[in-house]
């Protein structure tokens, strides 16, 4: 039973340190992406991601996700998107993004 219990935590435990998802919504720098008023604004996400601020996935339910490899969302900046990748606490490491 003890060799059960185990194998039963460490799968767990490596299923919980990060998995595959989907997630959907809105490129925006980090900055901004905080402010209500700023929410959808795509020509400021675009303009303050070229500057150098980096890019969040403010997702759908509003969870802001931060983005691992940057190099694979900046070219999405102001879009709203479907980012496949794997998810570890608030932070995405980006696959592909559709």
């Amino acid at each position: 039973m003890k060799a059960l219990t185990a194998v039963a935590t460490l799968v767990l435990g490596l299923a919980a340190s990060g998995f595959a998802a989907d997630v959907k919504g809105f490129v925006q720098d980090q900055t901004c992406s905080t402010k209500p008023a700023m929410k959808g604004d795509s020509e400021c996400a675009k303009r303050c991601i070229k500057r150098g601020d980096a890019a969040v996935l403010v997702a759908e339910d509003g969870t802001i996700y931060k983005i691992e490899n940057q190099d694979k969302i900046i070219s999405h900046a102001g879009e709203n998107v479907t980012v496949t990748g794997s998810v570890k606490g608030d932070t995405i490491t980006v696959e592909s993004v559709k």
